[in-house]
Parts: C-alpha cells; sequence; structure tokens
C-alpha cells in the first residue's frame, strides 16, 4: 500500500469519509473476528477430547484446555473491541466537533432572543440596608444560638 492509499487524519474529518473508513474496517475485521471465534471454538473441543496426561488431578485436563484455548478467544474479543472503539470515536467526533459549535451558537441564538424580549432587570436598593426578616415562629427559637 502507498502513503497515497493510506487514511489520514484529513480523511477522518468529513462524515462522508469517516463513514465509508468506518464500513471499510468492519469489512475487514468482521470475518476476522469471526475466523477466529470459529477456530478457537474448533480449538477449544479439540483441546478437551484429549486424554489428560499422566499425573493429573482430576479436571485439571479440562483446566489446561480452557487455559491453553482462552487467548483465542481474547484475541476475537479484542478485534471486536476495536470495531466498537472505532464506532465509538465516530460518534465522539461528530458530538464534540460537528455539533457542538452549532448547539452553542442556537444556544447563543436563544439566548439573545431572550434577553431582547425582556425587560431591563430591576437595580436593588443600597447595600448596606437589611431586609426586613419575617418574623414566622415569634420568639420561641430566640433563645437557641445559630449552628446548634
Amino acid at each position: 500500500m502507498t502513503s497515497a492509499d493510506k487514511w489520514t487524519p484529513d480523511h477522518l474529518m468529513d462524515p462522508a469519509t469517516r463513514a465509508i473508513h468506518l464500513e471499510q474496517r468492519r469489512a475487514q475485521l468482521l470475518p476476522i473476528v469471526d475466523d477466529l471465534r470459529r477456530l478457537a471454538r474448533e480449538m477449544e473441543a479439540e483441546l478437551k477430547e484429549m486424554e489428560s496426561i499422566e499425573g493429573d488431578f482430576p479436571g485439571q485436563a479440562m483446566l489446561r484446555a480452557w487455559r491453553v484455548g482462552k487467548p483465542l478467544f481474547k484475541a476475537a474479543d479484542d478485534i471486536d473491541q476495536a470495531l466498537v472503539d472505532l464506532v465509538s470515536f465516530n460518534a465522539r467526533y461528530q458530538k464534540a466537533y460537528e455539533e457542538l459549535p452549532v448547539n452553542r451558537e442556537e444556544k447563543r441564538r436563544r439566548k439573545a432572543l431572550a434577553k431582547a424580549g425582556q425587560p431591563e432587570a430591576i437595580e436593588s436598593g443600597p447595600t448596606g440596608t437589611v431586609p426586613a426578616q419575617k418574623q414566622e415562629f415569634g420568639d420561641v427559637f430566640d433563645g437557641l444560638k445559630r449552628g446548634a
């Protein structure tokens, strides 16, 4: 593959080419995942059918088969997770770099419209004056200290 054929970050900036990239990767990786899972199941079956080795404890052959075959299943899961991560990247990029500026501009526009329709805010009185407090309980709580 030449350098002209490789994907670059510039390609991933455009939604259409990013979708093409995702579909190409999916088409490449899904057959690999299927093949690895098939191979892992067959290998696990072969390993389970093998007889125990002399000196094994009961169940040790089954445990050995599981332990030896597990990396094949993990490899398939890791490649499958790579596909999930690509989809996640696509969604995060779209939300953070394509939708966020539009949403912020929309919010700014709505805020400006709302502010234009409202009358001026009422100014408060001098800050040195204390507003009259309403005594709803009378003198019942006068003896209590604050914070108690």
